[in-house]
């Protein structure tokens, strides 16, 4: 056993090296033409289209905003174990080898042309692979092969092959790296947004007032800088959209249907709105939430210069991936302030954040409201078509519960005794926070004390003064809404349409 490790070995590893160096040069290629057409990275995205929803909120809730990076690794590692198995069975059956690290490439390429928006140069990449990688993999067998003498290679000294070999595996490595490197600087310099300036607005708001993180530790602010905005979505690159040949089309069941490009729609009458955004699948307590001031044109004005049929029901958003969500049409006439935005706290909207338009909508989750990189809206009927998270079985109506967190004290941590404070954050989007209470070991409800107020549509912070006494305590909190909503205590998972009950936190006085 032992034996055939030691023989086995070097060529798993130029199985490996092989894939390694093909996938690296392909990342490279692909972050010249669509980053999405990586190999690694399309397949990754056939892997989030055709797990099932159980098996994402458990990722989601488990690895929370680093879900990517372990799908990713964990394709990449899947990858480099067929690989290594290609090049074991390339030691006796070179063919055989060649044709796994072949068909790993092939697959690679068919994830990429399942894309809704895939074009023939997303292929380029998977091609790159499939020459290099099988190319690579033949010549490291055949300097092993060499390397064991006559009997298995004669057409090269068996000292100079294993040499070969090494310097080989070296320079692929090396040149591996480089390209990996190489790739990710240029989707980096792709990705900068320039010198684009925000027009001005019409309506403009005065400056939100100072948060209670100024006075209370631990506290959440009260604006969320956009670098800690919370992400989540089925991208595992970022699309990189020119905003000079971006287009925002209005068609479906409409009198008007028309286009406009990104000049055109910084041209409109532009208004500044506060508010918070919430993701399904945030658990109660949870970081998927976050708050800011958004620049955007009401998403009403376009759909009455469209003049939307009374029989549409839902509003279809399309990302520029072809990523399709579906609002209620209801949810956009009802008078609240759903934005076409293109402003994120006073800067223009970052690429991961939607770049270069989003929909905003106060009052429903992210997933049947929030579309990002959006490039065409279309008035429609649930009858007749379906989105990404309704074929999923999410819901498809999904207002925003009221709810209340605890940021201070964390869970599970050790404090001071005496003076201290119970701080965190409440929303309740549409109607505003009345006021949030707070319980300590079951005890009576205690009232908070409120910070500022940024509007119905935003959140609210809160803390309570609290004289802690050694021992370990158990902290709740709820929140009632100004028409009089409380927040429940029956739990419920984020599926379908997000999750409820009170939030229990455990610390430690010592």
């Amino acid at each position: 056993m032992v034996r055939r490790a030691r023989e086995n070995g070097p060529f798993a590893l130029a199985g490996v090296f092989a894939a390694a160096f093909a996938v690296a040069i392909a990342h490279l290629v692909a972050s010249l033409l669509h980053p999405q057409s990586s190999p690694i990275l399309a397949v990754g995205s056939a892997v989030i289209d055709a797990t099932p929803t159980p098996m994402k909120t458990w990722a989601i809730r488990q690895f929370g905003t680093n879900d990517k990076i372990v799908l990713i690794g964990s394709v990449l590692a899947g990858t480099l174990v067929l690989a290594l198995v290609a090049g074991i069975i390339a030691r006796r059956h070179l063919r055989v080898g060649l044709a796994i690290t072949f068909l790993l490439v092939a697959l690679a390429g068919a994830a990429a042309l399942r894309r809704p928006t895939a074009e023939i140069l997303d292929l380029v990449p998977a091609v790159t692979a499939a020459l290099l990688g099988p190319l690579t993999l033949w010549w490291l067998v055949r300097a092993l092969l060499a390397s064991e003498g006559p009997a298995a290679a004669s057409d090269a000294e068996p000292g100079s092959s294993r040499r070969g070999f090494l310097i080989g595996s070296g320079a692929l490595l090396l040149g591996g790296a480089v390209a990996a490197g190489a790739g990710q600087w240029i989707y980096k310099v792709r990705s900068s947004l320039g010198n684009i300036r925000l027009p001005g607005a019409a309506k403009t708001l005065p400056p939100l007032p100072a948060g209670l993180e100024t006075t209370i530790p631990g506290i959440t602010p009260f604006v969320t800088p956009n670098a800690r905005f919370y992400r989540v979505d089925t991208k595992l690159a970022v699309p990189i959209v020119d905003h000079s040949s971006w287009r925002l089309s209005i068609d479906g069941m409409v009198d008007n249907p028309f286009s406009i490009t990104y000049d055109e729609l910084r041209d409109m009458v532009f208004e500044e709105s506060d508010i918070t955004l919430t993701c399904v699948s945030n658990e109660v307590g949870g970081r998927y939430v976050g708050a800011a001031r958004w620049l955007g044109v009401p998403l009403r004005r376009i759909l009455d210069r469209a003049g939307v049929s009374p029989d549409a029901d839902q509003l279809m958003s399309e990302d520029v991936e072809g990523f399709k969500i579906g609002t209620p049409m209801s949810a956009l006439m009802d008078g609240r302030n759903a934005i076409v935005a293109i402003g994120m706290n006073g800067k223009v909207l970052p690429r991961e954040h939607g770049f270069p338009a989003r929909l905003v909508v106060p009052g429903l989750y992210g997933f049947v409201s929030a579309t990002k990189w959006v490039t065409r809206l279309t008035a429609t009927t649930y009858a007749k078509d379906t989105s990404y998270w309704t074929d999923r079985k999410w819901a498809t109506d999904a207002p925003i519960k009221i709810a209340a967190r605890i940021d201070t004290p964390r869970p599970l941590t050790n404090i001071d005794p005496g003076a201290t404070a119970i701080g965190g954050v409440a929303w309740a989007q549409g109607t505003g926070i009345e006021r949030v209470e707070v319980s300590i070991d079951g005890g009576r409800w205690q009232v908070a004390e409120l910070g500022p107020d940024g509007g119905n549509d935003y959140w609210r912070q809160w803390f309570l003064r609290w004289d802690a006494t050694k021992g370990n305590h158990r902290l709740a909190v709820r929140a009632i809404g100004k028409d009089g909503a409380e927040q429940t205590a029956v739990k419920a998972s984020p599926f379908p349409d997000g999750s409820s009950g009170i939030q229990q936190v455990l610390v430690n006085v010592t």
